[in-house]
């Protein structure tokens, strides 16, 4: 294909179907966006770490927001790409499509039972796989959604159905495959050990293919178009914000924050607590990358909405910026646990510092140093992994609009933070990979979009006052760290005495006195037994003894 062609080569519909809606947009290569559609998505949270979605509406938004974004462009495409949540998971019927059960989101905590029994293996499933045993990753749900829910069907990560549901095809992108725990990292194909470790070495499992491969067609959206991109979400962010080469890195900062560090064609598994994954493969070529996690970002901000601290994120630097500081208060927005680099999940979020005069300001104050806390704690682990230090970091995401938040981001990081100009990279990057999937001998540079910073954040405070604000930061997680390891050990005493007791032989059946055998030692007896009081002095002399 020369390059004359490449330049007339029409649009494409990039849909990012994500966790709290669905994201839209036709890509035109010298336009850049014509056209962009919307549709929310409503998971469900329930006790005992229930977090799930109706299958239908997952497949709905992605239909509603990627006919409005056809619309909204009034022009053909050429193709679709399609990116997805990665570690969202359903079971569901292939002959008919139907979902037998509800989408668990990746948020889900009712895995970890899961991830505690097979805690043996969870060294050996890092050497092979990349990842740490949490129940954040596919595998652990998919073994308790097999062990509760049902036995019937496929069991699949959302993207395979979404994608079975589009073109019938049943395939997976090398790089949500390595989100599940059942991928040899080195290898980049299924593994029997991971599969019998957790219980599924008997799973129909999908295709694994390149991620800008063409897949099938589809006419959910109008016309039939070919399916021609598929990436994970925060990878599919890694390439739009042109982190190709070892040792750059960026963040996004969306229902978590999620940081990502490019390796190149090598997995590196570091001993800093990131995951080693794949970032994408490309025309049988991968690329892997570190990734770390913050499981609440914008959730926290709106948990702070539902408590009616702030409207919304957009009252991040208002209110903050009505306090000079955050008073003292020290804020672990650790509310669906630790991820990475700690991985304690089962711990949750404090704050601490509270005084009468204490605003909203300095909660919101506390939350963004909270925050940009934990996203320096990966920073720091990426570096330590790599070998060297990052020299910048690229974000984007909603949060990124909060000038508050990226300037404690960088103070803290003590590093640039360089804000993306283009909003909505996760779209942008599967758009992308459609291109290099609908245009054979196009190289990434050119599908990738040209990458600028919309606004560039320089430290504004001195090492020293960073490291003491991370001090009181890293105090308040072992504080937490600590608390939970002790109610854990309470809990599991707990445990231990009761189920002695529920196994404890009962008590042999006491024969009965005769008449024979003394009525003052029967009758005193009785009284002991059935706890009737002694009479008058010697209840009091009782209670002088005790």
């Amino acid at each position: 294909m020369t390059a004359g062609t490449r330049s007339a080569a029409r649009p494409v519909l990039a849909v990012d179907q994500g966790t709290s809606g669905t994201k839209a947009l036709v890509l035109c290569p010298r336009r850049g966006v014509i056209g962009s559609g919307s549709a929310p998505v409503r998971p469900r949270e329930g006790p005992g770490g229930l977090v799930e979605v109706d299958p239908a509406e997952l497949y709905g938004s992605v239909v509603r927001a990627g006919r409005q974004a056809l619309a909204d462009a009034g022009e053909p495409v050429a193709a679709v790409g399609l990116a997805n949540q990665g570690e969202t998971v359903l079971a569901w019927d292939r002959p008919t499509g139907r979902p037998l059960t509800a989408a668990l989101v990746w948020q889900d905590r009712r895995a970890a039972s899961v991830c505690a029994e097979l805690a043996p293996h969870g060294d050996a499933l890092r050497r092979l796989t990349g990842l740490p045993l949490d129940p954040y990753f596919a595998a652990p749900k998919m073994t308790w959604l097999r062990r509760h829910l049902t036995r019937e069907g496929t069991v699949t990560t959302s993207d395979v159905w979404l994608v079975h549901r589009l073109t019938g095809a049943y395939v997976t992108d090398a790089a949500t495959a390595g989100r599940t725990q059942l991928l040899d990292l080195d290898r980049v194909a299924w593994s029997g050990t991971a599969l019998g470790i957790f219980g599924l070495d008997g799973e129909d499992l999908p295709d694994i293919v390149d991620c800008d491969t063409p897949v099938g067609t589809t006419t959910a959206f109008g016309p039939e178009l070919p399916l021609t991109g598929l990436l994970v979400d925060q990878q599919a962010a890694l390439l739009a914000q042109r982190v190709t080469e070892p040792g750059t890195a960026k963040c996004t900062y969306g229902t978590g924050a999620f940081l990502l560090a490019q390796t190149g064609p090598l997995p590196r598994r570091g001993e800093s607590g990131l995951v080693s994954c794949v970032a994408w493969r490309l025309s049988g070529e991968t690329s892997y990358c570190l990734d770390g996690q913050v499981y609440t970002a914008a959730s926290a901000v709106r948990w702070l909405t539902g408590l009616g601290i702030v409207s919304g994120a957009a009252d991040l630097d208002p209110v903050g910026g009505s306090v000079p500081d955050s008073g003292g208060v020290t804020f672990l927005p650790a509310l669906a646990g630790l991820a990475a680099p700690w991985w304690r999940g089962e711990t949750r979020g404090s704050l601490t510092g509270l005084g009468l005069g204490t605003r909203p300001g300095h909660l919101v104050r506390a939350l963004c140093e909270g925050l940009a806390a934990q996203v320096t704690a990966l920073a720091d682990a990426a570096a330590r992994d790599l070998g060297r230090p990052l020299t910048v970091l690229r974000v984007d995401g909603g949060l990124t609009r909060s000038a508050l938040l990226m300037q404690t981001q960088a103070d803290l990081l003590q590093l640039p933070v360089e804000v993306s100009a283009l909003p909505d990279v996760t779209a942008l990057g599967i758009g992308a990979v459609a291109r290099l999937g609908q245009e054979p001998g196009l190289t990434v540079d050119e599908a990738v979009p040209h990458w600028r910073p919309r606004t560039l954040y320089e430290p504004r405070i001195g090492a020293d006052e960073a490291a003491e604000r991370l001090a009181v930061f890293r105090a308040a997680v072992t504080a937490e760290l600590e608390r939970t390891e002790r109610t854990e050990r309470t809990e599991g005493t707990e445990r231990t005495e009761r189920t002695a007791r529920e196994r404890a032989p009962l008590p042999a059946i006491r024969p009965a006195r005769t008449d024979t055998e003394g009525d003052t030692e029967a009758g005193t007896d009785t009284e002991r037994v059935a706890g009737a009081r002694p009479a008058g002095g010697a209840e009091r002399t009782a209670g002088t003894d005790r």
